[in-house]
């Protein structure tokens, strides 16, 4: 993900300035010193250094090497110094939501911070606090463990005392009148169900993220999916994992998968990244895909059209949802704060070879294995 890792760079730059109390005209690291650093090409190095510039971060001599231009915060003409929030960064959809954010923010001239939480509250509570300290005009948050109790309401409610508008996305807090940018959840839940329940099967699973409020649309698309397909005990085939069990959501519930996927014919997942983790679990056990068990995901990140068996998912609008979501702050900003309506971008459902199209008979074998 190189095409992306120079924000990163941009970040840790303005840090390792800080930290090291460094000063206006101290020399700064090297482009080989950046790349052995980071584990980046020179070209990364370069695009973040490139950006460093416009911010009036550093400066570059050509034969001399590469220095600090200023030790606060970047401020662009117009004064619109803008934090982005994310839950993660490096790779999935996160890369291109960013991307979108920063190109128009770019082309507004408005310098970016940019923080990444790990979908953690306590590191959201860092990157609010840093923003603020630092002056920022305007905020594009995702939420962390946005379906949670979340002890910063009191922050965020000083933000709105101070004016300072606020887009979030993907979700937004239940408790928030904030606008948000994001997908359709609880449609795209829907849709990948509707499609499992038209090639025939009648006994589908689900898994779903419990403590972000994107998990509980899409559960509740899925549900709103099985009853309309006359399928009333849909719940007892949903299980849920945390987003500190990502990496391997089935570690310790090996016998209950396996059980569960015994007497199903299809899971729908809550994104390409716990589908693609479902078709490694199924392969280390035997169970092939779509012959044994159809897979869904949503997301169509990356992922979804390289894994074993190409992924049939929703797509997600990745770097137009970035983009409406800088735009509509952009917006509050010249309009002094007026109300914005949230954009909620309508799911597109992406087939591929994921799921298998099934007939009575297979459903009914299926149930008396």
């Amino acid at each position: 993900m190189d095409d992306y890792k120079y924000l990163t760079i941009v970040e840790w730059t303005k840090e390792y300035i800080a930290s090291n109390k460094l000063m206006p005209n101290d020399r700064f690291l090297t482009e080989k010193e950046l790349c052995t650093i980071h584990n980046v090409s020179r070209q990364t190095v370069r695009q973040a250094l490139m950006k460093l510039e416009r911010d009036n971060v550093l400066y570059r001599v050509r034969g001399s090497g590469t220095f600090v231009k200023s030790v606060t915060p970047p401020v662009s003409r117009t004064g619109m110094n803008i934090g982005v929030i994310s839950t993660y960064f490096s790779d999935y959809i996160f890369p291109h939501i960013v991307t979108g954010i920063e190109s128009v923010l770019n082309d507004a001239s408005c310098p970016m911070q940019l923080a990444i939480t790990h979908n953690r509250v306590a590191d959201e509570t860092q990157a609010l606090t840093s923003m603020l300290s630092n002056g920022v005009r305007g905020l594009i948050i995702e939420p962390s463990k946005s379906a949670l109790p979340n002890p910063n309401i009191d922050l965020y409610r000083e933000i709105q005392r101070s004016n300072i508008p606020v887009v979030f996305f993907n979700a937004k807090y239940p408790w928030s009148d904030m606008p948000c940018v994001a997908l359709d959840d609880d449609a795209a839940g829907k849709m990948v169900a509707d499609y499992i329940y038209e090639c025939g099967h009648k006994r589908v699973a689900g898994i779903f993220l419990i403590d972000d409020i994107q998990g509980h649309k899409r559960y509740s698309g899925f549900i709103n999916s099985s009853i309309a397909h006359g399928v009333k005990d849909a719940e007892k085939n949903v299980i849920w994992y945390s987003s500190t069990e990502k990496e391997d959501p089935f570690t310790g519930i090996k016998d209950r998968m396996l059980e569960l996927l015994k007497r199903v014919t299809a899971v729908v997942c809550y994104n390409d990244m716990i589908a693609v983790r479902l078709m490694k679990f199924c392969r280390e056990n035997g169970i092939s895909i779509p012959d044994d068990i159809s897979v869904t995901g949503i997301d169509d990140s990356s992922y979804a059209p390289i894994c074993e068996v190409p992924l049939t998912t929703v797509k997600h609008p990745h770097r137009k949802l970035g983009e409406a979501a800088a735009n509509m702050l952009l917006r509050q900003l010249e309009s002094n704060g007026a109300p914005q309506e949230s954009i909620i971008f309508q799911p597109e459902l992406v087939i591929r070879e994921s799921v298998k199209v099934i007939s009575d008979d297979t459903a009914d074998k299926h149930k008396n294995a």
